[in-house]
């Protein structure tokens, strides 16, 4: 670990805008579930149940969807940012972060201190609920009470159209706008980082061969293997929450350290 913490360093130390790329395992850490893994969300339910076709097209599938939902988010309403997330945040601080981009939806690197404008969610966010006729949108918080036992959820106040959380579901398209901005990061980032994802969700797992192939340093921090790992400048296999806190320690360390006066 400690040779990985001073490679990481190392990298870090040069870069000014950096990009954090994170998937579902730097949420692990939080108590959140993620989603392909051997007890992930996937293995309690058959996303094909979950497309955003469906969705429109029963209200059937409309009550699975919220039934399913109303799990997942009170896990994630419990969750709070770990030892991972507060590092992502001081990098921020430090103003070495150009961007994170997430595939996340739990709001954790906000909570974590890094501002919302920094945050690129690639896939939503589930503590919003938004209107997919006029876009209007409202707190989970107070809507997920309306939602009944049985999984119907309230019309739109505004123009009486379907109510969804913010995600993006199977088959839905992501809002260009943020695929604009996550792609505008990533070519101008002077280090790509990607922490906790499996890189095989596309198009979000394009975004670091975008920096490798521009000959940005691509470092991986995740458990298991991913697809890109030949392409990496350095592949770390550690829990993010206990490699990051340490190089942003050592960061810290050295700018607080006196210099030397000319002999």
């Amino acid at each position: 670990m400690d040779e990985s913490v001073e490679r990481l360093t190392d990298l870090v130390r040069d870069a000014h805008r950096i990009v954090v790329f994170t998937g579902a395992g730097i949420s692990t850490e939080s108590g959140i579930p993620d989603f392909r893994g051997p007890n992930g969300v996937w293995t309690k339910f058959n996303p094909e149940d979950f497309t955003f076709d469906k969705f429109l097209a029963s209200a059937e599938a409309r009550r699975r969807h919220w039934l399913r939902g109303a799990q997942s988010y009170a896990t994630i309403r419990k969750a709070e940012p770990n030892a991972a997330h507060r590092a992502v945040a001081d990098l921020e601080r430090m103003g070495r972060l150009g961007a994170v981009i997430t595939q996340n939806v739990d709001g954790l690197h906000q909570m974590a201190g890094v501002p919302e404008d920094k945050v690129i969610e690639l896939h939503g966010n589930t503590r919003r609920v938004g209107c997919l006729s006029c876009g209007h949108t409202v707190d989970r918080e107070a809507f997920q009470p309306l939602v009944s036992p049985e999984g119907d959820a309230p019309d739109c106040e505004k123009c009486g159209g379907l109510m969804k959380p913010t995600t993006i579901s199977f088959g839905q398209m992501l809002d260009p706008r943020t695929v604009e901005r996550a792609t505008a990061e990533t070519e101008q980032c002077d280090l790509f980082l990607v922490v906790g994802s499996s890189l095989v969700v596309y198009p979000a797992a394009g975004y670091p061969m975008v920096a490798a192939q521009r000959g940005v340093p691509l470092a991986i921090v995740n458990l298991q293997e991913t697809p890109h790992d030949s392409y990496a400048t350095l592949v770390v296999r550690a829990f993010a929450g206990e490699l990051l806190p340490p190089v942003v320690r050592a960061l810290r360390a050295e700018a607080a350290a006196p210099v030397p006066l000319p002999s």
